[in-house]
């Protein structure tokens, strides 16, 4: 016997199409059957004598016919290219191709009835009906050809057996005898397959026995590769399946596996990890709080260590990126990679070795290739609720990408319709939910009209999914909840919040080398730094706290998309924290569009009106947000809340408490969840990262935390040394959006400086301004400021050298560099250029009558001097 995939010609051009007759298994009502199944319809031979409704099913015909004809209808009036690649001219394979597109199809005709033919296209493998669009064209043109009508009559008559994937509700292998089957192999074929002819669920395991003893006869058996791929599927699922129940089923108290991790788990993290490895892909679908991330991360470990995965691409919202990368971090001993900039330095990305890459839902259609080039082993989708809408064109680029594992974490699987659950699913399993028309239809109830007013047997869809999905509420795993839980989102800053942000930074490092230089600052100076601080801080929540008219920034929208995922548990009420009134400004306004109620503090509040906010946050069900400045952070009472979230971070530690302390306090009967928002690549993310908020590191540092702002003695050394030590790493932060003039310090935001605690954060060390050298003093003939032009021009020559050895260091997956400051410092803290400027003018300084020493010059021009002047301002760092 020949055991084939595409030995002979005919073969070569067959191996992926050619299908022995199909069984849709559907009930009797979908069976295909000649003859009219509603006025005007025939369904083997004919058109529609009247146009069907696409969107409507009509009286009276099953919703399996009503796809069908449509197909057919749509099909017949195509302009599609077709081309006979086989070498029959009715039974045959041929190519069928979109002119309009560039699609092209294999397409196998064995009858003019839906089942046993065959396409490539994905609706077909999908939709359960034994045809499609180009199936439907195809059986149009060749009913016109002569010995049409006869051959399908007759039939369609294979001497050689094959072994094929059937397309029905549920996928299978059927094995189908040719007409010149030998006895011998039938009877192998039993001891595998049914009395149906479908492979036997404990025999996939055995299929390769099959096919050595079906090859020791002489006979042709096409194996086709669907169906071969179909087979390994299922085989890989079986070995996985026993692999994680052999490796962990005996591990009850999670100990080998948390010895996996640098972190342990809580039971029910263990069991969503592991049910994640086990399926394969999965769907982790816990309400929000539970610890989705940390359970796809050990699941990705846990594959890693028993089938060997090496590389898994995480996409989720850009603000999740450097929270997803600080999180695998923090899990497990896993490289990771933020895929982000312009399309040159993300293929360098995408080339760069790393266990894990995390890139952005947006970019998934711009980078498809560059993905399937890496080629990941397990996609990980977070937020899926990005993709519920299967018409977009996010949700079809990321359903193009391909794995063998993937896991799904979406606390929201279904937000409004039942097709959103179905597109989301589809992600994990095609097949898993059936055709979409014929989910909606099995599960909506509709009016006269067609309006969706219900649904039913919904217990039917969760069973369908319970091997694929896993979903806890926090009230059945509330005994092992901890009392609180944190999570930080990291947020991209915008274009022009980057710009207010950088400019200050610049003033901040003016200020910071005046302080290495002399330790010591006047109060004007310390009031400038502080300003600027607070400028930065700002300029991280959006561009308004700055300027009052532009709203450049995306954490309030980032707010209102993780209150929807709040408030999805009927009950739960949040309190937002910000320093700043002008956040809780913008705040508002998407509240009140969205139809949101709310309560708001703040310091103009009346004491006798703050009792009568907080009655109503706590006894009213409609007022599920509590907003506040820090006048709510301290002797209030808002338990009845169970999530916090700060727009902005206080430096000092204890005022984070206090804020968290409304809620999570005594009496507290829910786990409380913190969330704090993180501008991405600024004095934030800085401060967050170096720092970790140590107690006290800046309590303290302000006289009693009152009004003043004027430092002193130790107190202003160790308040110039925290600046310091924050103002050389900000990390790299990507931008967007074209940018717009920044606005300059104002005496408004300087003012609020007073009543608001000093929060020190870190800054990016900035350069001076490049010095140019002066060749009009050079040519002025004076030897003082000859050498004066040489040493500015070492100066402009160190900072050209050090930006290109920034470059030079910008390597793919390394940090990102810290800028070289032009003015070069040694270990005394005094830039080597003055050091040299000193030692250059020393013949100059001569002695008055009373011992005091100063600097004797010949007079130059008076532009001379009027240039002179400009560079010893420039180089006294004002």
């Amino acid at each position: 016997m020949k055991t084939k995939a595409g030995n002979s010609q005919e073969q070569r051009t067959r191996a992926h199409n050619v299908r022995g007759e199909r069984k849709v298994s559907m009930s009797e009502s979908r069976k295909r059957v000649s003859g009219a199944l509603c006025p005007g319809v025939d369904v083997k031979h004919g058109r529609s004598a009247s146009r069907i409704s696409r969107t409507r099913k009509p009286a009276g015909m099953s919703v399996e016919d009503w796809q069908i004809v449509l197909r057919r209808d749509f099909g017949a009036s195509q302009n599609f290219v077709m081309k006979n690649v086989g070498s029959e001219p009715i039974f045959s394979d041929f190519v069928i191709e979109n002119p309009e597109t560039g699609g092209r199809y294999r397409v196998a005709i064995r009858s003019d009835r839906p089942g046993p033919n065959y396409c490539s296209c994905a609706d077909f493998s999908t939709n359960t009906l034994g045809t499609c669009k180009h199936i439907e064209f195809a059986l149009a043109r060749l009913g016109k050809k002569r010995g049409a009508k006869k051959a399908f009559q007759e039939g369609h008559k294979s001497l050689h057996s094959s072994v094929t994937l059937r397309y029905g509700m549920k996928r299978a292998i059927a094995f189908s005898a040719g007409t010149e089957c030998p006895p011998e192999l039938k009877r192998i074929a039993e001891e595998y397959f049914d009395k149906t002819g479908f492979l036997k669920p404990d025999k996939f395991l055995l299929f390769d026995e099959f096919l050595r003893r079906a090859s020791k006869i002489t006979h042709e058996l096409r194996c086709y590769d669907d169906a071969l791929q179909h087979i390994a599927r299922v085989r890989d699922q079986l070995k996985l399946r026993e692999a994680v129940d052999m490796a962990f089923g005996n591990d009850i108290n999670g100990t080998l596996l948390d010895g996996m991790l640098k972190v342990s788990l809580y039971p029910y993290q263990r069991k969503g990890a592991l049910f994640a490895a086990r399926a394969g892909r999965s769907i982790i679908a816990d309400e929000m709080g539970l610890g989705k991330t940390v359970q796809a991360v050990v699941a990705c470990e846990v594959l890693a260590r028993l089938v060997g995965i090496e590389r898994v691409l995480v996409v989720c919202p850009a603000s999740l990126k450097y929270q997803w990368k600080s999180e695998i971090e923090r899990f497990v001993d896993r490289t990771s990679l933020v895929i982000e900039g312009l399309l040159a330095s993300r293929q360098a990305l995408y080339r760069a070795d790393s266990f894990f890459k995390i890139v952005n839902y947006d970019v998934i259609f711009r980078d498809r290739d560059e993905v399937m080039k890496w080629s990941p082993d397990l996609i990980i989708l977070d937020e899926a609720q990005r993709i519920k809408n299967w018409k977009t064109r996010l949700a079809r680029s990321v359903k193009r990408l391909e794995s063998p594992y993937a896991i799904v974490l979406t606390g929201t699987p279904l937000e409004n319709r039942l097709e959103e659950l179905h597109s989301i699913v589809e992600f994990v399993d095609r097949f898993h939910l059936g055709p979409r028309f014929l989910f909606l239809h099995e599960h909506q109830v509709t009016d006269d009209v067609g309006m969706v007013v219900g649904y039913k047997e919904l217990g039917k869809i969760g069973r369908t999914l319970s091997p694929i999905l896993i979903r806890r509420k926090k009230r059945e795993v509330l005994a092992e909840l901890p009392e609180r839980l944190e999570k930080t989102f990291f947020v991209e800053m915008t274009r022009e919040q980057m710009q207010h942000h950088d400019e200050n930074a610049e003033t901040v490092a003016r200020i910071v080398a005046k302080w290495r230089r002399f330790k010591f600052l006047s109060e004007s100076d310390q009031r400038i730094l502080t300003t600027a601080l607070q400028n930065m801080r700002m300029a991280c929540n959006s561009t308004y706290l700055l300027d009052k008219n532009t709203d450049h920034g995306r954490k309030c929208d980032e707010l209102m998309t993780l209150l929807q995922d709040v408030f999805e548990e009927p009950e739960a009420k949040a309190v937002v924290f910000s320093q700043w009134i002008g956040t809780h400004e913008l705040i508002a306004r998407r509240l009140e569009a969205a139809g949101w109620d709310y309560a708001f503090l703040h310091g103009g509040v009346p004491s006798s009106k703050r009792k009568d906010l907080v009655a109503r946050f706590n006894d009213d069900s409609r007022c599920r947000l509590f907003l506040s400045t820090e006048a709510g952070g301290v002797g209030m009472n808002l338990q009845h809340a169970s999530a916090v979230i700060n727009m902005d971070l206080p430096w000092n530690p204890a005022v984070l408490e206090q804020r968290i302390g409304r809620v999570h306090r005594l009496g507290q009967r829910r786990p409380v969840r913190v969330i704090n928002f993180v501008a991405g690549g600024t004095i934030e993310h800085s401060m967050l990262s170096l720092l970790s908020f140590k107690k006290s590191l800046f309590a303290g540092v302000l006289d009693g935390g009152q009004n003043e702002i004027f430092l002193g003695g130790s107190r202003l050394k160790r308040f110039m040394e925290s600046v310091e030590s924050v103002t050389a790493s900000i990390p790299q932060a990507a931008l967007s959006e074209p940018q717009l003039p920044s606005g300059a310090i104002t005496d408004e935001t300087a003012g609020a400086l007073e009543s608001e605690e000093i929060e020190v954060a870190e800054a990016p060390p900035a350069a001076s301004p490049a010095h140019q050298p002066f060749a009009d003093l050079v040519s002025a003939g004076l030897a003082f400021l000859d050498k004066l032009g040489e040493i500015l021009a070492v100066g402009t020559e160190g900072a050209s050298e050090a930006a290109a050895q920034t470059s030079r260091t910008g390597e793919v997956g390394a940090k990102r560099p810290a800028e070289a400051p032009v003015l070069q410092t040694d270990s005394k803290g005094m830039s080597r250029q003055n050091a040299s400027l000193l030692e250059a003018v020393q013949s100059f300084v001569e002695k008055d009558d009373a011992g005091r020493t100063y600097l004797k010059l010949p007079a130059p021009s008076a532009a001379t001097l009027k240039k002179l002047a400009d560079v010893l301002y420039k180089l006294s760092g004002k």
